[in-house]
Order: structure tokens, then sequence, then C-alpha cells
């Protein structure tokens, strides 16, 4: 499945978070398997008798909150089938009898069956619409089709269903029969299900969800009833389920066999242990021979946009119920923006338009870095095909560096260390490439969006004062921390993922140490008591705004002092702050040279900051290259009233 794309109205869409999709190549047993089932089904959806309890104390206040139940109920009651198998309703005379990857379930009655549908049936009318009655009427009659005609009990279900062997060993296994199957029973397609459209964003969420389970039971529901196999007739249609892939195929191979892959035992980690002294910041005046000096900062932001409404309108079965409101109130996040460009294209439309606005050619160019956390690449390196890309016959060195949120701090320190030697251009790209590494991860899917600066950093003309003043990298900390963002998260399909409390831990910790360092280091022109208060901006990692304004007034900075462009870009992790840069400059929030503070800090529990002069001149006008990705909707202007996103507190 794509990870994202347009559905013919012009609505962003993510078919993972509609269609259950697990990785079974990251699943070696059972344990792992149903790890994933309870986070993702069972502690998300209510059983029957949770329905029929909640009907008779009044719980429900709406129409949309029985159905999302019952859709909830009815992900859970297909767990197994709908992540693991495909169904083919098959004449009972042509089910083979021996083959052992041909499956048809042993059934249970569902228990007190009846009494849970009719409440359900009678409950519904007597609810309000919450949005729209027509709309929510039509997608009921969908739902209480499939629910109201399930049989078999869901509580007790197993991944493994039977050989047809194991069903015919005890004549009294009951399983779904079918009195008449018709081929050409109503399905929703691909196409259907992704061109859903409905006003309301929840609404079309719960739409989507609606067909998705309809073609579970792809067969007329009344034509259905449990059988013992005793009585099963040649002319009887019964449900029979096949491997849905071939990497399911291997798991249940894998299971049934009994397979323990050796794995090494993981010594548990000692407790954390401070260095045997501090690490001094790096002062580029006195420190570095040659000085650097920043020629070009350009930025490249994603240009598909995605609001928070298009998460609403993409609810996954998976999600708890959230608004667009709260999303915005929980991460300071209003849209995010992707990109059809692969990371590759991302970085090069960056690196194109410094160049150019350095008027740096490709023979001058003596390194090429790329900072990235997003990469699949591993030969050749990005950094590497970009010099490529470029023209360049021939760089002292092109590599790739991952640190991560802290990108922009590890990043400039390398450029700053190549440069001691090559006396020449030095390329630093940050890139990040989000949007294709989610899946339907929720806080994830939240936080990160796509982008790309690329930074031009040259030797200061003799006599010039560095353009780059101070610097400072750290990592490590709690192994809680240090795993505090995963990506391939295998516990997630591969999907990155973040724990939430560990990043705020780190986050925390690492801001109070950078700001009390700089307090302690002396203002450079000798104007002020110290470099805090020296400092005219503060631009942060964009992390989520909600929590770094928190963590700041903590360390005794305020709001006021901070800018962020997050609410209109999300996170992308090592470009973030070098795009706010840009935005600040292009908002208006920069409008001279200004001394400006960039801490960053996130995954690995990695850390630096950059104490920096940033001279409007050197930022890059919006490139107007468009994607070279699939047909897109033309995304709107990011462009925000001037000093909308902050009050300059320190001038």
């Amino acid at each position: 499945m794509h990870a994202f794309q347009l559905n013919k109205h012009g609505k962003l869409v993510f078919p993972a978070n509609c269609f259950p999709d697990l990785d079974f190549s990251t699943m070696e047993n059972l344990e792992q398997l149903t790890a994933v089932i309870q986070r993702d089904f069972d502690a998300k959806a209510p059983t029957g008798t949770d329905i029929l309890e909640r009907i008779k104390t009044g719980s429900y206040q709406s129409k949309f909150a029985l159905m999302r139940d019952m859709a909830l109920n009815l992900f859970w009651a297909n767990r197994f089938k709908i992540t693991m198998y495909d169904v083919l309703p098959t004449r009972w005379a042509d089910v083979p009898r021996h083959r052992d990857d041909v499956f048809v379930p042993i059934q249970t009655p569902w228990q007190d069956r009846e009494t849970k549908v009719s409440a359900v049936f009678s409950a519904y009318p007597n609810l309000p619409a919450q949005w729209d009655d027509e709309v929510e009427d039509s997608i009921f009659e969908v739902l209480f089709d499939v629910f109201g005609h399930r049989r078999n009990h869901a509580t007790k279900l197993s991944p493994l269903v039977p050989t047809v062997a194991e069903l015919l060993s005890d004549p009294s296994n009951q399983t779904l029969r079918l009195n008449h199957y018709n081929p050409d029973f109503r399905r929703y397609s691909y196409e259907e299900i992704i061109d859903c459209n409905e006003g309301v964003a929840e609404l079309e969420a719960l739409s989507r969800w609606s067909m998705v389970l309809h073609n579970q039971y792809p067969w007329s529901r009344s034509d259905a009833a449990l059988a013992p196999v005793s009585e099963l007739r040649d002319d009887d249609y019964v449900v029979v389920f096949h491997p849905r892939d071939r990497e399911v195929a291997q798991f249940l191979s894998r299971v049934k066999s009994d397979f323990i892959p050796k794995r090494s035992e993981s010594a548990a980690a000692p407790a954390v242990t401070a260095p045997v002294r501090p690490y001094l910041p790096l002062d580029v005046r006195k420190d570095l021979a040659v000085q650097p000096q920043i020629k070009a900062i350009a930025a490249v932001h994603g240009e598909q946009v995605c609001t928070n409404e298009d998460l609403i309108r993409n609810s996954a079965y998976n999600w708890s119920p959230m608004s667009a409101e709260e999303i915005t109130a929980k991460t300071g996040i209003e849209q995010r923006r992707y990109t059809w460009d692969s990371l590759e294209e991302l970085s090069l439309r960056a690196a194109r338009s410094a160049l150019a606005h350095a008027q740096v050619g490709p023979d001058e160019v003596g390194a090429v870095i790329v900072c990235t956390c997003t990469s699949s690449r591993l030969i050749p390196s990005i950094a590497a095909w970009v010099s490529g890309q470029l023209g360049i016959q021939q760089t002292h060195t092109s590599f790739d560096l991952v640190a991560a949120c802290a990108g922009l701090s590890y990043g400039l320190a390398e450029a700053a260390r190549v440069l001691q030697t090559v006396q020449r251009p030095v390329l630093l790209i940050c890139a990040e490439k989000f949007s294709d590494k989610i899946g339907n991860v929720r806080p994830s899917r939240m936080i990160f969006g796509d982008g790309a600066s690329a930074i031009v950093v040259a030797p200061a003309p003799g006599g010039s004062a560095p353009d780059i003043e101070y610097m400072q990298t750290y990592a490590s900390g709690p192994v809680s921390q240090v795993n505090s963002i995963l990506w391939p998260n295998p516990d997630f399909a591969n999907n990155i993922t973040v724990y939430g409390p560990e990043v705020k831990a780190l986050a925390g910790r690492y801001l109070k140490q950078m700001l009390t360092e700089i307090d302690a280091l002396a203002d450079p022109d000798g104007a002020a008591e110290s470099l805090l208060a020296s400092i005219e901006l503060i631009i942060p990692h964009q992390a989520n705004k909600t929590m770094v304004i928190e963590l700041a007034a903590a360390a005794g900075v305020s709001a006021d002092q901070l800018y962020f462009n997050i609410e209109r870009v999300g996170n992308a992790s090592s470009a973030s702050i070098p795009l706010a840069i840009h935005d600040a400059v292009r908002d208006g929030v920069i409008t001279k040279p200004t001394r400006v503070f960039a801490p960053g800090f996130g995954a690995g529990a990695v850390a630096g900051y950059a104490v920096l002069r940033v001279d409007p001149a050197v930022i890059a006008p919006d490139e107007e290259v468009v994607s070279t990705g699939e047909p897109h909707l033309v995304a709107e202007s990011l462009t925000t009233p001037a000093g909308s996103d902050v009050a300059l507190a320190f001038n």
C-alpha cells in the first residue's frame, strides 16, 4: 500500500489506517503476535457484553458513539481473520481435506447474541445524531448488517485456524455454513474505500471502517448459520481461510514447527555514570583556525499539506478518540508537510537552491554532509549520491550522519571540523522524510513531517568574525531515554514510534543543561553579562510546541523568547531548526543580523546546540522547483503575518 495518497476528491488518505496490515516478517512467535493484538485490538475494543451494559446504563450520548463501539467490536472479532487470512466461500465438496495450507475455523456460538443484537437495534433510533442524521443512518445500516448477523463468539479466538483434517477430527465441531453463495455479492473496492467522502472527518473515518468490515463477510448474512461438520452437505458453502501472503504462511509454519530462534541474551543496562569532567563547548573564535561563514541557507518544505482534520478523517481502528483541536492543544501542530519525492530528491532540491544562492559551483565544494535519520539508503550514501547528482568530480569527504533531532548541531560541528582541512565550502544538508515510515502509529502521525534544508559553510574572509560562535554536542543517558524513539520498531510493524514520557525527560534534562552552560559563557562582544543574555532569539528543535514551551518555562525561558514554525510544518527532526531559521527570516521575525541560540534534542538521547549569527541576506528564496513525484494538489502558502510566532523579548 502507498504510505499516503490523494483520492479523487483531493483528500489525503492513509490506507494503513483503515486496512489492518501487520508485518509478520517481524514476528517469530505467538507471544509477539499476542502483544500486538492486545495493544491494537483488545485494548481498544468493547466486547458485546460491554456494549450491552453501556446501553442499559444510558452511557451512549449519540449514534456515533454507539457505532464507533460496534465497529471496534467487529475489528476485534475479526482481529486474526482481517490481519492474517483471505476468506473464500467454497463448496464443501471442493474443499481439500488433507492440505496443510487450507483452513476452516471451528466456531463457538456468540453468547447471548440475540439479546445484544436486539439491544443495539433498539437503542440506536433513540439516540441523537452527532453531526448528520442521514449519513449516520447509512453507516449504521452497513455496520449493523455485519454486527447483527455475526454468529461466532470472539473472546477466545486463536490465530491458528484448524486445517480441514483437524476440523473433521470431531464431528460435533461447528463452522459457518452458507446455504447459498453468490460470487457477485457486493464488495467495496479499494478505490471506493479510499475515495470515501464525507463532510465530517469523524464520519468519513467511520464510513471507511464500515466498508472494510463489510468486506470481511462477502455473503448474504441471512444465509449463514453455524452447523456441525457432520451435517455439511456437498453443495453447502463453508468459509475457507487462506494465508493472506507468504509472510503469514511462513509465520504459521514457524509457529507450528515450534521453531525458536537463537537469540543472544542482552546484558542488563548498568546504572548511568556521569563523565569524569564536563564536555566544554567549542568556542569557535578561540578554538578554530579557519573561521566558518554561512553563505547560504535554503529550505524545501514538503509540498503536500496534511492538516489535523486529515488525521481525523483517517482515524485508524487502533486510535483512541481525539479531535483536530485536541491534537493542536497536545502538540501545537495544526498541519505538517509531506513530500511525494524521495528523501534523496528532497535533499538534492535543497542542495541546488543553497549552492545557487551562495554562488558556489560544483568544482568549489570540498565536502558534502547529509544529516538524516530517515534514510533507507546505505550504498551509496545520500551524500555521495547528491555529490554525483551535482556534478562534483571529487570531494574530500561525502558522508551521511545520523544524529536525529540534534542533526543541525552535529552537522555544523562536523562541517566546521572538515573546513579546517579543506578550506573551501562545505555543503551541509539536513533532510528527513517521515511520511512513509509512520504507518498507523498515531503519536508519530500527529508529530512528524517532511522537509530539507541545505547550508553552505565556507571560510570567512581574513579578520572577519565567524557566523557560528559556539557549538556543543552530547549523547546518551538512561537506556529508557536512548530508546525513547525507535525506527524500525518490530513491535509496531517496523514503523517509527515515540515514547512520550521518556522523550520529555531527555528534552528537559538537555534543555536545562544547555541553558545553564551558555549562561556561564561570556558574551563574545562584551556587551551583555553573559552569552545567554546576548541571545536575541531562541529557535529550538521543533519537537512539540506544547512540550517545549512547558520545558522552557521550567528552565526560566518564556514562550515569547522562542520562535516556532511547527504549527505549519510539523517536526522534521534534523531539518527542523534550519527550516525554522529560514521561515523566521521569511516571516519577518529576523530582519537584521541576529544572534540565535539553536538547541536540539531527541532520538538516541542526543542533543546539541549552536549559537550563530543569522543574516537575512544568506536565506535563499522559497524554491520554485515543484516535486518530481506523483501529481498532487498545490500546497497552501506557508506565509504568515510577520512576527506572528514570536515577540523578540530579548531585544
